[in-house]
């Protein structure tokens, strides 16, 4: 009886389950100090406050977003991927892929600060799912309970983390266009690899 009582004793020790505080698991998975990679949720919460009623008064629409564009100091970017920059895009717009956003990189493209940029991305487009494929999350599987079932798809545009990145790089001249636009639409011109 007493070995039985030294033996669990032990084990619970060895297990870690007579100390909570002192566990060997515990100690073997102790978080040792290391360099944090440069990311700050903070910095990103901040900057969403910030850019939300800046971005609320700078969405237009397709027509004015297509007079803007042929008005001087301005530009289109395209920060959609180089793959399918380079199959279609907007005519006349300058490309760099969101992935290369730096504050060298948008200085070389865009060197004067007031220059209005105009930005879209694919879910700005319709009719299109290979060149302007829409960044949306759907809903799980319908073997969900009936009330995650009834989730409505989650947009992930990419408009909303370039005009956030070009805000926080110091640009404030930001129009993006708001208008879901039929890639048939005569008011559009595109140009790229595949375009005839």
């Amino acid at each position: 009886m007493v070995k039985a009582l030294l033996l669990s004793i032990l084990v619970l020790g060895v297990c870690g389950l007579g100390n909570a505080g002192s566990t060997s698991v515990g100690k073997a998975h102790a978080k040792k100090p290391y360099p944090k990679a440069l990311v700050s949720f903070d910095d990103f919460k901040s900057l969403v406050s910030q850019v939300e009623k800046h971005r609320r008064d700078h969405l237009v629409d397709l027509d004015t977003f297509l007079r803007m564009s042929r008005e001087e100091n301005t530009i289109i970017l395209d920060a959609r991927s180089t793959f399918r920059f380079d199959r279609k895009h907007l005519q006349g717009a300058k490309h760099l892929a969101f992935t290369d956003f730096t504050q060298e990189s948008l200085d070389m493209l865009i060197p004067d600060k007031s220059t209005r940029i105009l930005i879209y991305c694919n879910n700005n487009f319709d009719g299109d799912q290979v060149d302007f494929a829409s960044k949306v999350a759907m809903p799980g599987p319908k073997g969900e309970t009936q009330i995650l079932a009834n989730r409505k798809p989650l947009m992930l545009a990419l408009n909303l983390p370039t005009y956030l990145n070009l805000y926080g790089y110091g640009f404030r001249n930001i129009y993006e266009l708001d208008e879901l636009v039929n890639i048939n639409d005569k008011r559009i011109t595109f140009e790229g690899s595949v375009v005839r």
